[in-house]
């Protein structure tokens, strides 16, 4: 339920308003880190007290809505960057030693910014000893992530740090997990079938024209888009729910197959030319990718501004509602028609997505459609008198199948199957199917709405709460990890190194064997 604003407010030692919960710092005020600003503001004890975001734009308005309205106005609330809140902070932290009367700091971070700035920003803001939530990826190369886990390591402890793998809290997932594994409706899991269907239109939004489009400076669309759905398999398939102290039943092999099969010069129809905007195409009324269709038709010219439309201009929603739906088109256009050619330096081409850039002339290479498979095989150690493999440590196998050519639209699918039944899920309903009854069960888990079907309430409740029972209530750090967060720095690694894993698997065309990957790769270099 929604905190009221009345709940949320103290008093400090001058006077000033504060909140009782956990205060929170957002860095990166674009769509991921509103969202997580939304998710406290209405669904969580905590406040948004400060936001640290280069664009005024964007820093002022999510004061506007998240920040101002609970604190007012006051010092230590807008930063330029997360270094000049690392600067503020220390400051901060000196005056108060030194016996001044100061605002009370922030107590976590939601990291929200570009993929491959959050090693810098985890890692330099490590001496503080701040809370964390990181939005996923951790980082765009197995280099960076190592950094950051070593961070965590010398901090020994001393903070909560949770992932943006908000499909771990979303309630279809939940439920799912808690019928595989607690109750086994299915008996053991042999094989896992799980897809994710981007979106024909969003995966040409984000992976095409959008930020997450070049693998050299991002990262492959399996680490930026699909990180979620290796987690989620791992997460089912190597936990061991109720069996503290258990090791994991870790993968044997990865193999991938994949490549960016349409959205390139090859596939262009003849009727575009030389054509290198859809504002300038001659096949645009004809092509279904246009950015006039996309962002006016389906969105601004249906009076809404907010995403995609608000990636491509942060500021055509006020505009639309100011000033009305010619000036917020006109303005629409104007970005959309901006474009580069040979002339144009390659640092400025690489530093910006081009909204209005046909998608068949954009400077893309990550992959539209891949493949990945997982194997599991028999585990020790063996139940005692048995001569089989414990409960959940049976051989098993998972694929999953990210595809931009979709109706659908990040809703995953899939279908495990299992010794005793079979398993069918859709990201709104699950149907468990029992083969000794030869009946199903559909269930029906509550769609709370938000992000990620709950997820980012879920995970952005469960990170405050963390906080809150360490903070408040004298429950060690890894003791709330445990209970709240339900994932461990160790098992965050573990999955973003099987996507690293599965990318080489695919470049390369063999079969990975993981567990010897991990000890060369991961193992080693963590040793002292």
């Amino acid at each position: 339920m929604p905190t009221s604003h009345d709940q949320k407010l103290a008093t400090d030692v001058n006077g000033t308003h504060v909140d009782k919960g956990p205060k929170l710092l957002i860095i990166g005020a674009g769509a991921r880190g509103n969202a997580y600003a939304r998710s406290t503001s209405e669904s969580t004890n905590g406040v948004v007290a400060a936001v640290a975001e280069p664009v005024p734009y964007k820093r002022e308005a999510l004061a506007r809505k998240y920040i101002w309205p609970f604190l007012g106005e006051r010092d230590g609330q807008l930063f330029e960057s997360w270094e000049q809140f690392l600067q503020y902070e220390a400051n901060r932290r000196r005056r108060a030693a030194e016996g001044e009367k100061v605002l009370s700091g922030v107590d976590g971070v939601f990291v929200c910014t570009l993929d491959e700035t959050h090693a810098d920003i985890i890692t330099g803001l490590s001496p503080l000893g701040l809370h964390v939530m990181s939005e996923k990826p951790l980082a765009t190369t197995l280099a960076d992530c190592l950094k950051i886990y070593r961070s965590l390591q010398l901090q020994d402890s001393g903070s909560i740090f949770s992932i943006g793998h908000v499909l771990h809290y979303s309630p279809h997932n939940m439920l799912l997990r808690e019928l595989l594994l607690n109750k086994r409706s299915i008996g053991d899991i042999v094989s896992v079938e799980h897809t994710e269907p981007v979106g024909w239109w969003h995966f040409s939004h984000s992976y095409v024209r959008g930020n997450w489009r070049k693998e050299s400076s991002t990262a492959p669309s399996l680490l930026t888009k699909s990180c979620h759905d290796i987690d989620f398999l791992l997460w089912i398939l190597c936990s061991q729910p109720g069996k503290p102290g258990q090791p994991p039943h870790l993968p044997s092999y990865v193999t991938s197959m994949g490549s960016l099969v349409y959205f390139k010069r090859s596939r262009k129809p003849e009727l575009a030319g030389e054509a290198t905007n859809c504002l300038s195409c001659a096949a645009e009324n004809e092509c279904i990718y246009s950015a006039k269709k996309i962002y006016d038709a389906a969105h601004v010219g249906k009076g809404n501004a907010g995403w995609p439309v608000h990636i491509v201009d942060p500021e055509i929603e006020d505009c639309l509602r100011m000033s009305g739906m010619d000036s917020a088109k006109n303005r629409l256009m104007q970005r959309l028609g901006e474009d580069y050619d040979e002339s144009t330096p390659q640092i400025e081409i690489d530093r910006r997505p081009w909204f209005g850039r046909c998608v068949y002339e954009c400077d893309n290479d990550v992959c539209d459609d891949q493949v990945v498979t997982i194997s599991w095989e028999d585990d020790l150690p063996k139940t005692e008198g048995s001569t089989v493999p414990s409960l959940s440590r049976g051989a098993k196998t998972a694929s999953f199948h990210m595809v931009a050519f979709t109706e659908k639209q990040c809703e995953r699918r899939g279908r495990i199957y299992g010794t005793k039944g079979e398993m069918e899920y859709d990201s709104k309903t699950i149907r468990v199917y029992d083969f000794a009854t030869s009946k199903s069960e559909v269930h029906h888990p509550r769609q709370p709405g938000g992000g990620h079907g709950g997820g980012d309430d879920g995970l952005t409740q469960q990170f405050i709460k963390a906080i809150e029972v360490v903070e408040n209530e004298g429950m060690s750090v890894q003791e709330a990890q445990a209970t709240h967060i339900g994932c461990s720095i160790e098992e965050i690694m573990r999955s973003h190194a099987m996507v690293f894993a599965a990318e080489e698997a695919r470049k390369e065309r063999k079969v990975v064997d993981f567990q010897a990957w991990w000890t060369l790769n991961v193992g080693k270099r963590l040793s002292p």
